[in-house]
């Protein structure tokens, strides 16, 4: 009996290190995450403190519900793109391509794009750094690069602005073509 409740000890410390391995990779994105990673650390610490004795899993608290933004009172900004997708058909693998997109400020106050964030690291975005006045223009533009990203690609760019939602997805996809063999050099033989 005590060589089995051992068993279950080391089995369930094992379970519980991956768990927060896997946690911690994956990265803390909001404060639910890492009340939940502090909570399966101190139940491994205690598991490998009480050598020998059976631990009673912590309760688990329930998560938090995201707090329900409510639309800003007064005058907004409003973002109008163009388009919001946009195909760059087939590229030879290797080759760096842009597109640009033309946004509108149509609301009633000035227009901040405070960040461009893409979905990939093959993607770099840059975005008008100044207020987009009623009325005027500003752009958003992506320049994807397509190493080592052979076949067919969706990326995605979400640009967060003072608007009302404050986020937009603008997307793009492309057909990357393989490199030929050889094309990376000589192989090790």
């Amino acid at each position: 009996m005590l060589f089995e409740t051992e068993l279950t000890m080391k089995t369930t410390k094992k379970v519980l290190a991956i768990l927060t391995i896997m946690a911690l990779i994956i990265g803390c994105r909001d404060k639910a995450s890492e009340k939940r990673i502090a909570e399966l650390e101190t139940r491994l610490a205690q598991m490998e403190g009480n050598k020998g004795t059976t631990v009673t899993p912590a309760p688990t608290a329930t998560p938090e519900a995201a707090p329900v933004e409510e639309k800003p009172e007064g005058p907004l900004p409003n973002m109008e793109f163009g388009t919001t997708d946009h195909d760059f058909g087939t590229i030879d693998e290797g080759k760096k391509v842009t597109y640009t997109y033309k946004v509108k400020n149509t609301g009633q106050a000035p227009l901040i794009i405070q960040n461009a964030a893409p979905s990939c690291g093959c993607t770099v975005p840059d975005w008008t750094k100044t207020p987009i006045p009623v009325g005027g223009e500003g752009f958003v533009k992506a320049e994807f690069d397509t190493k080592g990203k052979p076949g067919i690609n969706n990326k995605t760019i979400t640009v967060t602005a003072n608007t009302w939602p404050k986020t937009t997805t603008l997307k793009f996809k492309a057909m990357v073509t393989a490199k030929p063999d050889g094309a990376n050099g000589p192989t090790a033989q």
